[in-house]
């Protein structure tokens, strides 16, 4: 028999431990190992959760509005997993109010990785995931304005000169897939889908929606051009950053680095 979706949470949370540190040990193979674990597990969590819905399609609404009830922190952490990459509170707002039916109000983000980042100062890991920001790849200093979660590699948190564009066709892929997941396209998820279209060639209709699968076309054909440079810049500067960063600063960045390096000139 299946797990129920409570027994799969405490198994969850504690395989995200085991993540994070393998991630602060520096053990990739190790971390990529439960990553994979964990996605299984999420997986089976979504589809206990499914089977909790009821057979009246009238009453799904009302289960999606559970989305607006959880935390804050909880929700930001739901749209950046959907997500995939760092992303800017705008965009982690507009995703979570379409996908989970929440109300999120972007400004109420602009705080929380301070606060976030305060919290893991005082106790280091002491919760299963921060929220935390995405690095420059030259100065490793936090870029302003985009969240990432803690338990993401570093390669995937730090932003190069060519990761905007590669983030943006990787969320793409990756909210055309959760659209083709669901039974029905709302309102709001079909225009969500439609704004990464519109700006990605050959993935729209030029009448202001689009399909899933061929934004997932359009987008990995993209991704193809830009992909690999992109990633080894990313490994390059994450190598770096665990050569000269503490665990706070592989999280929250150095912003004296800037500092530092505008004082050489």
């Amino acid at each position: 028999m299946a797990d129920s979706a409570e027994e799969l949470e405490p198994q969850i949370e504690a395989l995200r431990a085991e993540v994070r540190r393998a991630m602060a040990a520096g053990d990739r193979p190790r971390a990529r190992a439960l990553r994979a674990r964990l996605r299984a597990l999420e997986d089976a969590w979504d589809e206990a959760v499914e089977s909790l819905a009821p057979d009246d399609p009238a009453a799904i609404p009302a289960v999606r509005e559970i989305g607006s009830l959880l935390p804050l922190r909880e929700q930001v952490h739901g749209a950046l997993t959907l997500l995939t990459v760092p992303a800017a509170p705008k965009l982690i707002a507009q995703v979570y109010n379409a996908c989970f039916g929440g109300d999120i109000n972007s400004a109420k983000l602009t705080s929380l990785r301070r606060d976030e980042e305060r919290s893991f100062r005082a106790a280091p890991f002491s919760r299963p995931y921060y929220l935390c920001a995405a690095l420059t790849a030259d100065r490793l200093a936090p870029v302003r304005g985009l969240l990432a979660i803690s338990t993401w590699p570093l390669e995937q948190r730090i932003v190069g000169a060519l990761s905007p564009r590669v983030d943006f066709l990787t969320a793409a892929v990756s909210i055309a897939e959760h659209v083709d997941r669901l039974p029905d396209t709302d309102r709001g998820t079909a225009r969500l889908l439609w704004l990464f279209a519109e700006n990605i060639p050959g993935a729209g209709d030029g009448i202001g929606s689009a399909k899933p699968d061929t934004v997932i076309r359009a987008a990995r054909a993209e991704l193809q051009t830009h992909e690999p440079a992109d990633r080894s810049h990313r490994e390059a500067a994450a190598a770096r950053a665990r050569a000269q960063l503490d665990d706070a600063g592989q999280l929250f960045g150095n912003p004296l680095r800037a500092v530092a390096a505008g004082t050489d000139s």
